[in-house]
């Protein structure tokens, strides 16, 4: 799962993008209205976290030109504690939620998965593979009989990613995208070698080959 941080306080978005890689997210950051709307505009994004007092460019109209365009991707706004009417126009927007600040970074990424679970395909999606479960927290596998099986950074976002989109056909150049940071070196060639692992973990036919357009994810291997 891919994130934008769009935030002009660049020691608050450098701790919020080191939390979020922590919770296995890849997270990108834009420290003015001009970058972040062309991020936002282009990379394939699952959330983005947007401070509504860009310079360049304002946060809310980035925000209406995303939704204009019909990019729906969940967006999270920051704004001052007593900026009021900012939350009720960004709100009006679009946004899907807001902060004020200051913050607790814990409130932070509980609400980025938050949203990231309303905007997921399947309501309620388990991320189960078989008798294994993926456990976010300490982003491992958890067996029935309660083995648990670790994971690398990239295992665990690909899995994650995988899990929270079942059926779906996913190519090769998406995976990448949802994977890795903007500025990450992208060989869509690597893909096959995490997914040939996940098939060692889980079981052959948890991911299907679709020739010539990608894969698709079965829990019930």
């Amino acid at each position: 799962m891919r994130l934008l941080i769009a935030e002009d306080d660049e020691p608050l978005a450098a701790r919020l993008r080191e939390r979020l890689a922590r919770e296995g997210y890849a997270v990108d950051v834009a420290h003015d209205g001009i970058d972040a709307g062309h991020l936002g505009a282009t990379e394939p994004y699952d959330a983005i976290v947007l401070d509504l007092g860009l310079p360049g460019r304002t946060g809310l109209d980035l925000l209406a030109d995303w939704r204009a365009a019909g990019n729906r991707v969940p967006v999270l706004i920051l704004t001052a504690r007593d900026g009021w009417s900012d939350r009720v126009d960004g709100l009006r927007a679009g946004a899907d939620d807001y902060l004020g600040k200051p913050f607790h970074t814990e409130e932070l990424v509980a609400r980025i998965h938050a949203l990231l679970r309303r905007a997921a395909p399947a309501a309620d999606v388990a991320l189960r593979a078989g008798p294994w479960r993926l456990d976010e927290t300490r982003q491992c596998l958890v067996h029935d009989d309660g083995r648990e099986q670790p994971l690398t950074a990239t295992e665990f976002r690909l899995l994650r990613y995988f899990m929270r989109h079942p059926g779906q056909v996913l190519s090769k150049t998406r995976l990448t995208e949802h994977v890795y940071e903007y500025d990450a070196e992208r060989d869509s060639n690597v893909i096959e070698v995490y997914v040939r692992r996940l098939r060692t973990l889980l079981g052959a036919g948890c991911i299907e080959t679709r020739r010539g357009q990608g894969y698709a994810f079965h829990g019930d291997g």
